[in-house]
């Protein structure tokens, strides 16, 4: 895939500089390794090997990925590992998308406080799932969730929710047999939101009083224990969204709806489409509109497009794709084992078959011979070789 013509490194690296001297004591450890990282990502700073064609001598040179969980072009390929990883874990039934989102006044304080708000999140909305469809009343069986966190909206609005990909079923409480829910119904939203709602809350109650959290700016107030209970009280008889539906079509469609969420980020550069005096436009969705008017584009000051972006940093260590119930770690293989043989089918014979063209290694551009490194060269070090033609380094986008 060729170069977007723009991307989010090349606004980092013309109007970084002076945003962070603008906003010196502003910006977290954290916000600022993932710019460097941006900015640096396939460029000679990271290093890189020079590749030749074995038969027509065309070389290229390809510089170092960042791997940054933040970067747009670093996550394309660290999707496709971790689908081929979880495409074994598979099973042929029904999937089900479930979307649990905090509401405005929660997302404001989660922003001060993300490791313990949206830990909180993946945690209440999981035990939301796996208490409800454990009910005889609802399913009565032990699923398998996965849940990827995302912080935004498509505006770059702080806008934190999870999305949860669930099989359309679970084992047994006795462990004897598969329980299929009803067909194009998984679970009732109007329940999970209830449980999740009163879940939350109590949780978040538990918190401040444990002094987990902190308040800054506008919220300092609501440090004190009284103001913090008045602040959640409207929240307690709010509707808090719960969103499901059916979206996939089989197993393979698991995979394919799985690659839009798992390694996505605030924004893809194929969403951007110009820097200018005006600042930054960019391509974005309004889901309040059902038609397709709701694709708009929006311009934002340069400095207050690298803001938004900067907010969804996670913290460090912080892991945004879990696994609960029948897909936790500990006992996922023993689970997902015991799972087929409950639906009688086979396992997925081994790995799937090697490919004439392994796409980590491509082909060359020019006769489609093996390309093979001659040179690997280091951070910041200029390559001996030169490249073939025009000096245009090959780069692919994978966001």
């Amino acid at each position: 895939m060729s170069r977007p013509a723009l991307e989010v490194a090349d606004i980092f690296r013309d109007r970084g500089p002076a945003w962070r001297r603008a906003n010196a004591g502003h910006i977290s450890l954290g916000q600022l390794k993932v710019m460097s990282a941006i900015e640096n990502c396939r460029t000679a700073a990271l290093g890189g090997h020079v590749a030749r064609c074995e038969d027509c001598t065309y070389t290229t040179i390809a510089y170092n990925s960042c791997r940054n969980r933040h970067c747009p072009k670093c996550q394309g390929a660290a999707a496709k590992d971790w689908l081929a990883a979880r495409e074994a874990d598979l099973l042929p039934v029904p999937y089900y998308h479930v979307v649990f989102t905090l509401p405005a006044p929660i997302a404001d304080i989660g922003y001060q406080n993300k490791a313990v708000i949206y830990d909180l999140l993946f945690k209440v909305s999981a035990e939301t799932m796996l208490t409800i469809a454990a009910d005889p009343k609802h399913l009565g069986a032990r699923i398998g969730i996965t849940s990827v966190l995302h912080t935004w909206g498509s505006a770059m609005t702080h806008h934190p929710h999870v999305h949860m990909i669930v099989p359309g079923g679970g084992i047994s409480p006795d462990g004897q047999r598969w329980v299929s829910c009803r067909a194009g119904f998984f679970l009732p939203v109007r329940v999970l939101s209830r449980l999740f709602r009163r879940l939350f809350l109590e949780k978040l109650a538990a918190a401040h009083q444990a002094g987990r959290l902190s308040f800054f700016g506008a919220h300092l107030y609501l440090a004190d224990a009284q103001c913090f209970t008045a602040y959640l009280a409207p929240l307690r008889k709010a509707e808090w969204v719960v969103y499901a539906k059916r979206p996939f079509g089989g197993p393979e469609a698991v995979l394919a709806y799985l690659a839009r969420y798992t390694h996505r980020v605030a924004i893809a550069n194929s969403r951007l489409i110009a820097f200018d005096e005006h600042g930054i436009t960019f391509k974005w969705k309004d889901y309040r509109i059902e038609d397709r008017d709701r694709y708009k584009r929006m311009t934002l000051a340069t400095d207050e497009f690298i803001r938004r972006f900067l907010i969804h940093v996670l913290p460090s260590r912080f892991h945004r794709i879990r696994h609960y119930g029948l897909f936790a770690k500990n006992a996922c293989a023993d689970n997902i084992a015991r799972a087929r043989e409950l639906l009688a089918v086979a396992k997925p014979d081994g790995q799937p078959a090697a490919t004439a063209v392994d796409p980590s290694k491509p082909s060359c551009p020019c006769c489609g011979g093996r390309m093979i490194v001659i040179e690997v060269f280091e951070r910041g070090a200029t390559p001996r070789h030169r490249p073939t033609g025009p000096t245009n380094v090959i780069r692919i986008d994978t966001s």
